[in-house]
């Protein structure tokens, strides 16, 4: 199954380096985020009650990480439906490789990639604004995107193969997407201080809104921070079950 799994990432991580302008698409939006929102916060963050520890773009760059890694996994999908379309997933079943090194070879290249263009992200923050941030904490914060990136990526490839259809499933994503994002607390916290009572309970329900609790706290370096330990832990189980359900999905797809 290693072997297996080595030879999809690389055969992934090939066809995404032949057209690498995807990948910088894919910061197109969070980079617009850092420049035209992010200076909105500078003077925001240290007069408004609600916000976490740390300056504007401590709070920013962080949920930015995360929200380039929630569209890179959730969209993973789609790759997977046009080569369902044209032949490939058949074609695969005609083969030996192991069904569920099918799956991990696949997130595994979604997680690299969502790697790489949060380390851009970061780049980009830290030659052009003022961030603030300790090594070891940002090292653990790529480590939290690229977990958050194999999640979506698993459970983004199941519901694909569930659908089949090219045409409902961006927009079932957009449509499950958006309020998530929004509760999340990415562009301003939904914090106690910030929000009424309803929209403060209703974000807690969202478990993206922990995952980004989780990723502010150890991009920072608060790494004795409940909010670190509640995120990594339930980041942990949904990773757990979408690889579940993923490799239950590739297995009886391809049979």
């Amino acid at each position: 199954m290693l072997r297996d799994t080595r030879l999809i990432f690389v055969r992934d991580m090939k066809l995404a380096l032949r057209s690498p302008t995807w990948l910088l698409i894919g910061i197109m939006q969070p980079l617009l985020y850092l420049f035209l929102f992010g200076p909105l916060m500078v003077s925001v963050v240290d007069h408004t009650p609600g916000f976490p520890p740390g300056g504007a773009w401590e709070v920013l760059t962080p949920a930015l990480i995360v929200q380039t890694a929630l569209f890179s996994g959730s969209f993973a999908g789609v790759g997977l439906l046009t080569e369902y379309r044209v032949g490939v997933v058949d074609r695969f079943r005609g083969t030996p490789a192991s069904r569920a090194a099918l799956l991990f070879g696949k997130v595994l290249a979604q997680a690299v990639q969502a790697t790489a263009q949060s380390l851009l992200i970061v780049l980009v923050t830290l030659l052009v604004f003022d961030l603030d941030a300790s090594p070891g904490g940002l090292l653990l914060s790529l480590v939290i995107a690229a977990v958050l990136a194999i999640t979506l990526s698993s459970g983004s490839y199941a519901l694909a193969l569930v659908l089949k259809s090219e045409a409902a499933f961006p927009a079932l994503m957009n449509a499950v997407l958006l309020p998530l994002l929004l509760l999340s607390g990415v562009l301003l916290p939904v914090s106690e201080q910030l929000a009424p009572g309803w929209l403060y309970h209703l974000a807690r329900i969202n478990p993206l809104t922990h995952v980004v609790d989780a990723e502010r706290a150890a991009f920072r370096g608060d790494m004795s921070a409940t909010e670190l330990l509640t995120g990594s832990l339930l980041l942990m189980v949904m990773a757990a079950l979408a690889l579940l359900w993923g490799t239950q999905t590739f297995r009886k797809e391809n049979a």
